[in-house]
């Protein structure tokens, strides 16, 4: 890989840039956002990035202290990647990146990957009525989320590891319209559009 150009700005949104502004970056920060993950499941869940590519962005994020790699203990005694605290804190830049861009989200291309959690973020931020863990069903797949949570994952793949607080299922074109903003989560409820079960507090505000 060639090596890595600063922009030699003593200004912060060019030091910021710096450190996140490669492409690729931060479409890997939204992966690590979901937890620990092994190298060839990031790759699966970033089609079009090249290993090469992978394996100079995660190095470069070690360098700078954004994530770290660790060997998981035995049965698994595979290496993952996780966010530090730093780079977790660049959950509510992902926030306004991508409410910034949600408008793009019109038109569904052909050449499009569609991956169901990708939907997590533009979810989570929606979901600003209260606390816990939702699990969320669609056509596309089923991930979770922990809603309020203020370290650790925001998200993960499949059905949440504990019991759920609320379980939501919608069609992937009412998912799509909450995450463009175009339809509130408890006005898509209301309409029966989205049906929440459970019994936890955040279910119950979702149906008030």
């Amino acid at each position: 890989m060639p090596p890595r150009r600063r922009y030699d700005q003593y200004c912060s949104a060019a030091r910021a840039l710096d450190l996140v502004g490669d492409r690729w970056t931060l479409l890997i920060v939204r992966e690590l956002l979901a937890g620990p993950r092994r190298y060839t499941d990031l790759h699966a869940d970033l089609p079009g990035v090249s290993t090469d590519v992978l394996a100079s962005r995660l190095k470069d994020m070690e360098r700078d202290g954004l994530a770290a790699r660790r060997k998981l203990p035995p049965p698994g005694a595979a290496y993952v990647y996780e966010l530090t605290p730093r780079g977790r804190d660049l959950l509510p830049v992902l926030h306004a990146l991508g409410e910034w861009g949600s408008p793009e989200l019109a038109e569904l291309r052909p050449t499009d990957a569609v991956r169901a959690h990708w939907s997590a973020l533009p979810l989570l931020a929606a979901l600003d009525v209260g606390d816990g863990v939702a699990e969320v069903v669609t056509e596309d797949g089923e991930f979770h989320l922990y809603v309020g949570a203020e370290d650790g994952p925001v998200y993960g793949h499949g059905p949440a590891p504990v019991a759920a607080d609320a379980r939501l299922v919608m069609d992937a074109a009412t998912c799509a319209e909450v995450c463009r903003g175009e339809v509130g989560i408890a006005d898509a409820v209301r309409a029966g559009r989205v049906t929440v079960t459970g019994d936890g507090a955040l279910a119950k505000a979702l149906r008030e």
